[in-house]
């Protein structure tokens, strides 16, 4: 139990006229009733509830004393009584002495809260703390009872019990997993280290919302010389919010140790000019068949497609068309597509507000999808100004994948996904399905066990670790070796570090699935390298690294990455002696390797000088589950012809 400490708060809620009846068999009587002043008070990274006992001369005071009242309340980091279930006879002593019914909490300690909505008699709440600790309820005289629950709702997420309606669970999953995104994606409101500390599940997420520069601030705190968190006390917190997650593997019994390897010269990589109109037409047949799908991809690799192509060739990349289908085909599966969009859009759109009302998950679905769309790319002229017919046909979407995939709904990033797509397609049946085959490959991110996030940086520790080891024990050396601080990179595909027309070559690049599996995870290496020098130089610590790494946000240059990322790839796959670990995050297999050959040959499809390849059979350890099981049935992985060597790394 924290001291006594009178500090002043905020107040967020206020209402008189809140009762306790201590006797059930004289609710009728005044006098025996106990009246009170209800506040929601914030200091700080706390927020607590307090109910205090008002003599009856102060008990009617006017509403004019609403939102007046600077607060004084004790700093507690739980209620002061015992552990006991308290009924409206049998009161707690509050530990000052005000008054034998009055009491605090704090909400990190909030269970549930049972409410009785007025009917007969008034309405009133029961709050039920952890460790099954029940207030006496709390009657509203004057109402206002759904107001203190929006006050609340503020600070915690609440959603009604499966088993009783009249019950609000505090953190219910599905919409706790939401709320961590938004916090991740978002200025997070309050308390990240209380999170941490009180709520591993909600900590999984937001200890990764430290990626803005309000956590770096927070960290610090008012005072950084007084107040600073020790970064280890921060890894720690994370290491225990994400059980799975172990990114330093050389200290890790099972994983495959990578030693210092010789990974050779480093290409440099040359970009070409975007493929164009002409190219494209020259390679489709009389029936509308895309030729030489293999070298088409190339190219789009190679330099990305000018816009007047995107909203045909996205489509092929995503996966909405077969690369071999005709015209035709391509003609009759839109209109079944179509079809079945407008049915299951349907679906919500015929929803009644008496059924909804009865659906909390549709409701919560809805009221995220509302928040995120008024707030998704507002900059950009497609969806700028009000009532934007843009913002109407990015809610409508995202509603109708609510009921293409219920299980997964909506979780706040998905606006980000589906916002490049309508905007190219400009269409609202051909957006939502890039959006479901987008969707497909991108489902573990948003999945509550986050197992693609967690499997994503242990793979992008093990490819850092091999490039540079002493970068990652330098990381290591400030607690940084979790790698958190490209959690937001992974979870959106870059899309709020690049500019929005960047963001769209980035992606048809990687939806080549060239030049090898995990190819965003090298996108990942190629920045933390060029920013290597100075976070090393200027000793950059815990926060500093937090700070500059969020300040990269739209002063990256898409282009070099891109070579950059190429080259390592290149890199890598020329290396003789590639673990295994790596082997299989880069999609690639023990009998698989390029060598450089003294003859180089024109490839007059790409119009770039390419190096043939050769096999040769690499020497691998075994490898960690983690790092995912090895294939039995290898395919063989086409290197990209493009690369002259000229200059070491």
């Amino acid at each position: 139990m924290a001291a006594a400490s009178v500090v002043s708060g905020r107040l967020i809620y206020e209402q008189e006229g809140v009762y306790i009846h201590p006797s059930c068999g004289k609710t009728n009587d005044q006098d025996s009733l106990i009246s009170g002043i209800l506040r929601v008070l914030e200091k700080d990274s706390s927020s607590v509830v307090e109910w205090t006992h008002t003599p009856k001369e102060r008990a009617h005071r006017g509403p004019d004393h609403l939102n007046s009242y600077e607060a004084e309340w004790d700093m507690v980091n739980t209620v002061s009584f015992k552990k006991k279930q308290y009924t409206n006879g049998d009161a707690p002593s509050h530990r000052n002495g005000k008054s034998k019914w009055s009491f605090l909490f704090s909400l990190t300690d909030l269970k549930s809260i049972k409410q009785n909505k007025a009917g007969m008699g008034w309405s009133y709440l029961v709050f039920c703390l952890k460790d099954d600790i029940v207030l006496p309820a709390l009657h509203f005289h004057q109402g206002d009872s759904k107001l203190l629950i929006d006050s609340l709702e503020k600070y915690v997420v609440l959603c009604e019990s499966p088993q009783d309606k009249r019950t609000l669970l505090v953190n219910c999953q599905n919409k706790s997993l939401s709320q961590s995104f938004e916090n991740l994606l978002d200025e997070p409101a309050y308390g990240l280290i209380q999170k941490i500390k009180k709520d591993p599940y909600t900590a999984t997420m937001v200890g990764f919302s430290k990626v803005t520069n309000y956590i770096f601030d927070s960290l610090r705190g008012s005072d950084s010389s007084t107040h600073q968190r020790p970064p280890s006390e921060m890894a720690d917190f994370l290491s225990d919010a994400i059980p799975g997650l172990k990114i330093n593997q050389q200290e890790e019994p099972g994983f495959e140790v990578i030693t210092k390897i010789d990974l050779g010269e480093r290409p440099v990589v040359q970009r070409r000019e975007p493929v164009s109109l002409e190219e494209w037409t020259k390679n489709i047949d009389s029936e509308g068949r895309i030729l030489n799908v293999d070298n088409m991809k190339q190219m789009i690799f190679r330099g990305g497609l000018c816009h007047a192509l995107r909203k045909q060739a996205w489509k092929f990349l995503l996966g909405y068309f077969p690369w071999d289908s005709t015209k035709e085909e391509r003609a009759q599966l839109q209109k079944r597509k179509t079809d079945e969009y407008f049915r299951m859009k349907l679906q919500w759109k015929s929803v009644s507000e008496e059924q909804e009302k009865r659906n909390s998950r549709l409701r919560d679905y809805r009221s995220l999808i509302e928040k995120d769309v008024n707030r998704t790319d507002r900059t950009n002229k497609f969806y700028e100004g009000q009532d934007n017919p843009g913002l109407i046909l990015l809610h409508d979407i995202l509603m109708t994948y609510c009921m293409y995939d219920f299980d997964l709904g909506y979780v706040q990033g998905m606006s980000d996904l589906l916002s490049p797509l309508l905007y190219v397609m400009e269409n609202e049946v051909d957006a939502f399905w890039c959006f479901a085959s987008y969707m497909d490959q991108m489902h573990q991110n948003f999945e509550e066990q986050m197992q693609g996030m967690k499997t994503q940086l242990i793979q992008l520790s093990t490819l850092l670790r091999l490039l540079d080891s002493g970068f990652c024990s330098y990381l290591e050396s400030q607690d940084s070796g979790y790698l958190y601080f490209c959690f937001r990179w992974l979870l959106i595909r870059f899309k709020r570090e690049f500019s929005f027309l960047d963001i769209l070559r980035l992606w048809e690049v990687m939806w080549t699935e060239l030049p090898c599996k995990n190819f965003h995870l090298l996108l990942c290496c190629a920045i933390l390298e060029s920013e290597k020098q100075q976070i090393m130089e200027k000793h950059y610590g815990f926060n500093e690294i937090l700070k500059h790494i969020n300040e990269l946000s739209m002063k990256i240059d898409v282009e070099d990455v891109l070579c950059k990322a190429e080259a390592i790839s290149l890199q890598m796959v020329k290396c003789k002696e590639l673990p295994q670990a790596v082997c299989e995050i880069l999609g690639l297999q023990e009998s698989e390797v390029t060598t450089p050959d003294s003859d180089i040959a024109e490839d007059e499809n790409v119009g770039m000088t390419s190096c043939p390849t050769t096999a040769f059979q690499s020497n691998c350890l075994p490898v960690h589950a983690a790092s995912g099981a090895r294939d039995d049935n290898p395919t063989q992985i086409s290197v990209p012809p493009n690369v002259t060597r000229l200059a070491p790394a």
